[in-house]
C-alpha cells in the first residue's frame, strides 16, 4: 500500500461529492457505473472470507460512501437521461434495460420493485436487528470482558501489551456493531430513496417527452421508462450486493473461518442428513411428474457427497482425538481409538508455580467493575517480590474454587496446598502488635501472616481499635500481606526452570560473555539454579547476578560442591549482606556464639547430600537454639534488628537450624561483612 492512500481516498470522497453537481459524459458514466459494480462484488467476496467481523471494522464507512457513490450515480445519470432521451449514451443502463429485462418497462418495472422488496424488506431488515442486537449484546458484554482481560493481565498470563491489544479488541467490536447499527439505516434509506427516484425520473421523463419534445405518451414511456428502469437495476443490484454484504458480516459472529468452509463443514458434518435427502430427491424424481433427469442428477450428486463426508468423519474424528487413520479406511468396529483423555494430558500434568483459589464470597473483591482490586494486589505483590529476590516470578493464576467456604482462600505452590484463611471482604482486621490489652468486640482470629492476636471488626470500629493501639487493615490488604511472606518463605521453590530461563536470558541481554562463560562451559544451569536456589533458602537476593555469575566462573572449575559455591557467592556478596542486616541506626546487632561453642560444634560437623549439618545429641542443639532465641528476643527488645554471626566454617550447618526454628532471622558469617560495616556484638552464647 501506498503513503499516499489516505489522499486518494480523500479525494475520491470529494469527487463523489462534485459529482452530484459537475455533468459527466455517457462513457465516464458507464465507467464509475461499472467500478460501483466492481467495489460492490469486492465487498461481498470480502465478507465471505472474513473471520471475523471486526477484521473488516471500516465497513460501517464503507456502506456510507457507496451509499453516497450510489446517489450521486442516481443524479449524474438522472440528467442525462432527462436532457439526451433517445440519444442517451449510456451504455450500461441501455444493456441493463434491453438485455436484462428484454426491452420490456413493465418487465423492468416487476424485477426493479421485486430486487427493492427482497433489500428493504428481507436482508436489510434482517441484517438491521441482528446489527441492533448484536450492539446491545456487545455493550452489555463490555465490562465482563474488560474483566476477564484484567484478570489475565494482573495474573501475568498475559503481557501489558497483549492486554492494551484485546482491549482496543474489545473496544473496537462494541464501536463496530455500534457503528454497524446505524449503517443499516444507510442502506435502508437507499432502497427506499431508489423507489422514489424511480418514480420521480418516470414522471419527469413522461413530461419531457411529451410537453418538451413532442413524443407520444406510448413513446415517451417507452423510452424514458426503460432507461429509469436499466438505471435503477444498475444501481440496485450492487446496492443488494453490499446490503448481503452487511446481512452475512453481523450474521456470523460465531464464525471461526471463511464462510464457504463453514458452509460446507456443517452442512457435511451428519452424513446420514445427506444420504436421506438425496434418497428423497431421487424417489421424488423417478415416481412422480417433476423433471427426472434433474432430480436424479440432484438426489444422485447428494447421496455422494453424504457417502464421502461418512467416509472423512472417522478419519476426522481419530485425528481429533490423536490417533490417525490411513487414507480412504476408516477403523473396524471393535479396534482400540485413542482414548479421548490424550487430547488434554499437558493441561494435567501442568502446574502453576503459584496458585491462589478463593471462595464465592470473595469474587467481589477480583472484580474491578464492583470495587475489587484484589488482582492488582497480586501484580504489585508479585512486582514487589521480584524487586526483594531479583526474579520475576511465574504468573499468579487466581481462580474460584467451589470446594473452599465462601470467604476462604488457598494459596498453593507447585499444586500444594501451603496456607488457608477465612477474611471477610466487608470487615476491617484489627491486629494486636503485641502491647494492647485491652480486648475489642468482634470476631476473634489470628493474623495469617505473622500469627498475631487479631479481630475482625466493622467498618464503625474503626477509630475506636486504632484509639486502643491495634493495627487496622482491610480485607484484601490482610491476604496480599499472607501472600507476600508465603512466597518470601517459599522463595528457593519458587524459583524453578522456567523462571531460572527468564533471568538467563535477562543476563544474556545485558552482559552475554558471563553466560556464555558461566553455562555450559564451567557449569551445568541445573548447578547454577541449586547455587541460587540455596542463597534464596537464607533469604539472598539475587539482584547482583551479574557479581554471583563472576564469582561461579572464578570457583567452579575448582570445586563442584554446591556448599563450598554457595559460600564463596556470599562472601562476594558481603556488601549486599551487611547492608539487609543493618538496623535503623546503622549499625549491625549480632548474637555471637563463643569460641568455644562454635570449636564444639565445629568438632561434629559432617557433610550430607552436600549439606553441612550437625551429629549433635538433639538436646544440645535444642539448649543453643533457646539460648540463641533468648539473646536475639533482649536486643529486640531495644528496638534493633538483630542476626546471628559466626565463623564461615560453621555457618550453613548453622543457618540450617536457626532458620528452621526461627524464621526471618538472618545467620552470616564475620568474613560476610563488609569492612567498613558498623558491627555490634549484643550477646554472646555458650552452652
Amino acid at each position: 500500500m501506498s503513503k499516499y492512500d489516505d489522499i486518494f481516498v480523500a479525494i475520491g470522497v470529494l469527487f463523489i461529492v462534485l459529482l452530484l453537481i459537475l455533468p459527466i459524459s455517457g462513457w465516464a458514466l458507464d465507467l464509475l457505473q461499472i467500478l460501483d459494480i466492481t467495489i460492490s462484488v469486492l465487498v461481498l467476496l470480502v465478507a465471505m472470507y472474513l473471520k471475523r467481523a471486526v477484521d473488516l471494522s471500516s465497513f460501517p464507512t464503507i456502506v456510507l460512501v457507496l451509499t453516497i457513490y450510489r446517489v450521486a450515480l442516481n443524479v449524474a445519470s438522472t440528467r442525462l437521461i432527462l436532457l439526451q432521451g433517445k440519444n442517451f449514451q449510456g451504455h450500461v443502463i441501455r444493456a441493463f434495460g434491453d438485455f436484462v429485462v428484454g426491452g420490456n418497462y413493465v418487465v423492468g418495472i416487476v424485477v426493479f420493485f421485486i430486487l427493492v422488496i427482497v433489500q428493504f424488506i428481507v436482508i436489510t431488515k434482517g441484517a438491521e436487528r441482528i446489527a441492533e442486537v448484536a450492539a446491545r449484546f456487545t455493550l452489555d458484554a463490555m465490562p465482563g470482558k474488560q474483566m476477564s482481560i484484567d484478570a489475565d493481565y494482573n495474573a501475568g498470563i498475559i503481557t501489558e501489551e497483549e492486554a492494551r491489544r484485546r482491549r482496543e479488541e474489545v473496544r473496537r467490536e462494541a464501536d463496530f456493531y455500534g457503528a454497524m447499527d446505524g449503517a443499516s439505516k444507510f442502506v435502508r434509506g437507499d432502497a427506499i430513496s431508489s423507489i422514489i427516484i424511480v418514480f420521480i425520473n418516470i414522471i419527469g421523463g413522461l413530461i419531457i417527452g411529451v410537453l418538451m419534445h413532442h413524443m407520444g405518451a406510448g413513446e415517451a414511456a417507452q423510452v424514458y421508462t426503460l432507461l429509469t428502469v436499466g438505471d435503477g437495476l444498475v444501481t440496485q443490484i450492487p446496492a443488494l450486493l453490499v446490503s448481503t454484504s452487511s446481512g452475512i458480516i453481523v450474521s456470523r459472529a460465531a464464525s471461526t473461518s471463511s464462510l464457504g468452509k463453514d458452509i460446507l463443514r456443517e452442512l457435511s458434518q451428519e452424513p446420514r442428513a445427506l444420504m436421506i435427502t438425496g434418497a428423497a430427491i431421487l424417489l421424488l424424481g423417478i415416481f412422480t411428474p417433476l423433471p427426472t433427469i434433474s432430480m436424479v442428477l440432484v438426489g444422485f450428486l447428494t447421496v455422494a457427497l453424504g457417502y464421502m463426508s461418512s467416509r472423512a468423519t472417522p478419519r476426522k474424528e481419530a485425528e481429533e482425538l490423536g490417533g490417525s487413520v490411513p487414507s480412504g479406511e476408516a477403523p473396524h468396529p471393535g479396534e482400540n481409538v485413542p482414548s479421548p483423555g490424550t487430547m488434554d494430558i499437558s493441561d494435567i500434568i501442568t502446574t502453576d508455580t503459584v496458585e491462589v483459589e478463593i471462595g464465592y464470597g470473595l469474587i467481589p473483591l477480583a472484580d474491578r467493575s464492583q470495587g475489587g482490586d484484589l488482582l492488582e494486589r497480586v501484580t504489585m505483590v508479585r512486582k514487589q517480590i521480584a524487586h526483594e529476590l531479583g526474579f520475576m516470578l511465574s504468573p499468579i493464576r487466581v481462580r474460584d474454587s467451589v470446594l473452599l467456604k465462601p470467604n476462604e482462600y488457598v494459596i498453593k505452590i507447585l499444586g500444594s496446598e501451603i496456607a488457608k484463611y477465612e477474611i471477610f471482604p466487608n470487615r476491617l482486621l484489627a491486629m494486636n502488635p503485641g502491647m494492647v490489652e485491652e480486648k475489642i468486640e468482634g470476631i476473634p482470629t489470628k493474623e495469617p501472616a505473622f500469627g498475631l492476636e487479631a479481630f475482625w471488626i466493622t467498618e464503625d470500629q474503626r477509630e475506636t481499635a486504632r484509639g486502643l493501639g491495634y493495627t487496622v487493615v482491610d480485607a484484601p490488604s490482610v491476604f496480599a500481606t499472607h501472600l507476600t511472606e508465603i512466597l518470601r518463605e517459599h522463595a528457593a521453590e519458587l524459583l524453578g526452570r522456567k523462571e531460572m530461563e527468564m533471568l538467563i536470558e535477562g543476563l544474556r541481554e545485558k552482559i552475554p560473555s558471563l553466560v556464555n562463560e558461566l553455562i555450559p562451559g564451567i557449569m551445568k544451569e541445573h548447578m547454577v539454579r541449586k547455587v541460587l536456589q540455596r542463597l534464596l533458602e537464607e533469604k539472598v537476593s539475587l539482584r547482583n547476578l551479574p557479581l554471583i555469575f563472576e564469582t561461579l566462573i572464578e570457583n567452579g572449575e575448582k570445586t563442584s560442591s554446591i556448599s563450598e559455591l554457595v559460600q564463596k557467592v556470599r562472601i562476594a556478596l558481603k556488601r549486599q549482606i551487611s547492608e539487609s542486616a543493618k538496623s535503623d541506626d546503622g549499625y549491625v546487632h549480632a548474637v555471637a556464639l563463643s569460641q568455644a561453642l562454635e570449636e564444639k560444634l565445629m568438632e561434629t560437623m559432617t557433610i550430607s547430600e552436600d549439606r553441612k549439618i550437625f551429629s549433635i545429641n538433639p538436646d544440645l542443639i535444642s539448649k543453643i537454639i533457646d539460648a540463641i532465641a533468648s539473646s536475639l528476643k533482649k536486643v529486640m527488645e531495644k528496638g534493633h534488628y538483630p542476626v546471628v554471626i559466626c565463623s564461615a566454617s560453621i555457618r550453613e550447618a548453622m543457618a540450617r537450624y536457626v532458620i528452621k526454628n526461627i524464621p526471618k532471622i538472618q545467620v552470616v558469617a564475620y568474613e560476610e561483612m563488609a569492612d567498613d560495616v558498623k558491627l555490634k556484638i549484643e550477646e554472646i552464647v555458650n552452652v
